[in-house]
């Protein structure tokens, strides 16, 4: 009997890590991450770009400018390509819902 008690529990965590598993965790599309780090990056460029006004450099901040714009433009076509993905993911699930909903409606038939 003792030892069916240890045998007992080993079999239960067993199950229960596989259970665990197999449920499914929500990521955020792969689009938001491309997003996050375009808005860090401006934010930080942003930092350097006051950093060199403080110091008095023209040309730096310049660059700096030119930079923030160049990653703005990036930022929009990245969160551009998160919508459309989103969007087609969407249209895919919905197409797949209604594929399955006339098989089964010709099952029944």
């Amino acid at each position: 009997m003792k030892v069916m008690k240890p045998l007992a529990m080993a079999v239960l965590v067993a199950f229960a890590g596989s259970a665990l598993a197999q449920t499914s965790t929500s990521t955020p599309p792969a689009g938001a991450d491309t997003v996050k780090q375009d808005k860090d990056t401006i934010k930080s460029d942003k930092q350097k770009m006051k950093s060199d006004r403080k110091a008095g450099d023209k040309t730096a901040m310049a660059a700096d400018k030119d930079k923030i714009k160049a990653d703005k433009a990036k930022l929009k076509a990245d969160r551009k390509a998160a919508r459309q993905a989103k969007m087609e993911a969407k249209k895919q699930a919905k197409a797949e819902k209604k594929a399955e909903k006339a098989e089964k409606k010709t099952e029944t038939k």
